[in-house]
Parts: structure tokens; sequence; C-alpha cells
């Protein structure tokens, strides 16, 4: 494989999914980029990121029929990548972005050319986001903020901390995508 794949990670509430939006809109006509578009298990209009929705039944075919590259649970919902779109944007020497979990990270390293893109930003912060977001109690906002998984050792990580107007974090991200 002569592409990469960017595996884009970071805690909940730190704009992953704006910074990724306006990242995407920004390289849409740059065809050396392919941004996938997730497998998940929660209905299309249930907000967030642009995803492919899946029932708990299809998921599983689609993960018994290997039409999924990784795949993972959190947050009460299940996630998958493509296969087929990842496996030709890297056999064609594009770079695949993803948004994905800290716990593929170890599978997709022994699969794929990765390189980690962090977004992060400080804790109060993030809390003021997913309060605003309105998807979530208060409880389980606070569950999301006291997960501090670490990224697993010897991957090669740049880290955007996104703590400023939007436009910054988007250069931020653009940089690092375009040094993958």
């Amino acid at each position: 494989m002569t592409g990469r794949l960017v595996a884009v990670v970071g805690p909940s509430g730190a704009g992953k999914d704006t910074l990724m939006a306006a990242a995407r809109e920004a390289l849409r006509d740059d065809p050396r980029f392919v941004f996938l578009r997730r497998v998940i298990t929660r209905p299309e209009d249930a907000g967030g990121e642009d995803h492919e929705a899946a029932t708990g039944p299809g998921f599983d075919a689609l993960q018994a029929a290997g039409a999924l590259a990784l795949w993972w649970d959190a947050h009460g919902l299940r996630y998958g990548l493509p296969r087929d779109v990842l496996e030709e944007a890297l056999a064609t020497g594009r770079v695949a972005v993803a948004n994905l979990s800290r716990q593929v990270l170890p599978e997709a390293a022994r699969r794929y050319p990765l390189r980690v893109l962090e977004i992060t930003a400080p804790l109060e912060l993030r809390a003021a986001r997913l309060a605003a977001r309105g998807r979530e109690t208060v409880e389980d906002v606070a569950r999301r903020l006291a997960r501090q998984a670490p990224l697993p050792p010897g991957l090669f990580v740049e880290t955007v901390v996104n703590d400023g107007p939007v436009a910054v974090g988007v250069d931020k991200v653009l940089a690092g995508l375009r040094a993958a």
C-alpha cells in the first residue's frame, strides 16, 4: 500500500467533528485526500457527523462479510470503517482520513501505514461543548469527561489543541493532514 491512514482521535468535546467537517470542505477538490464515512449503529438523523446508519444485525452482517476494515464499540454504539473505500484509497496512494477510537489504533497500525492526528481541548471547554450539544444527560457527560484513555506507545502522533477560533483549529488540522 502506498497511501496512508490518518486516524483522527481525541476526547469527547474536543471539536473533532467541527474541525474535520471544515477540513473535508477545504480539501474537497484535492484528490489526494479521502474522508471516510463511518458506519454507526445510530440513526442518520440523530445529529453529529455524516455517517452510514446501521442496525445491530446490519452491522453484524457487515462484520461477518468482511466489509469493515476496523470496528469498535463506544458510548453504547458500534462503529466501523468500510474496507473497500479505505483499501482502495491506500492502494492508489491517497491519504484516507477517519475518526477512530484509540482502542483500535494498535490494530490499525498493524494493518495499515498510519499517522495519528490527536485533537484535544482543555477539560472546561470540552465540558461546555458537550453540555451545549444537549444529546446526553449530565451524568453521561461526566462519564465521557472522566474517560482518559492513553494513546498506545510507538505511534507517530501529531497533536492539535483546539482551544481557539475554529479557523485556527482548522488550519492546524489542515497542516497535519498535508504533512501526512
